[in-house]
């Protein structure tokens, strides 16, 4: 194990103790940034989802739609805007500003740690516990 792979176990372990993935607060990011396009059910049907030229994916079937495995780092990326999705013409809102906050280290599917922020982490929990 290299120092960098050290530190980074270690850090995980201690935010992994300290601040833990909320499903509630996730709910209540989903209703304020999400429900718009994805639909208050999360299945790609939101009021605005008429207006995209690519409509929105129903999220309580992400899990499905890759063998089994919640996607964690392709949905982290996708809110945060490191992996863009365009839509009606342009980027998939990135929301990344809006969920600023306290540094958190999650666990990919494949188990590599990934950095993102307490809230998208809270919103990861929330589209965890809508899976079919």
């Amino acid at each position: 194990m290299n120092n960098f792979t050290a530190v980074l176990s270690g850090l995980v372990l201690i935010g992994g103790a300290a601040l833990a993935q909320d499903a509630v607060i996730g709910a209540e990011i989903y209703a304020r940034h999400c429900a718009t396009c994805h639909g208050e059910e999360a299945r790609g049907n939101g009021p605005m989802a008429p207006a995209l030229v690519l409509q929105p994916p129903d999220l309580t079937g992400l899990t499905a739609r890759h063998d089994g495995v919640l996607p964690v780092e392709r949905i982290i990326m996708r809110i945060d805007g490191r992996d863009p999705l365009v839509s009606h013409g342009s980027p998939m809102p990135v929301y990344g500003e809006f969920f600023e906050g306290t540094d958190v280290i999650l666990k990919t599917e494949t188990g590599q740690p990934v950095l993102t922020s307490q809230p998208v982490a809270d919103l990861l929990e929330y589209l965890r516990g809508l899976q079919e």
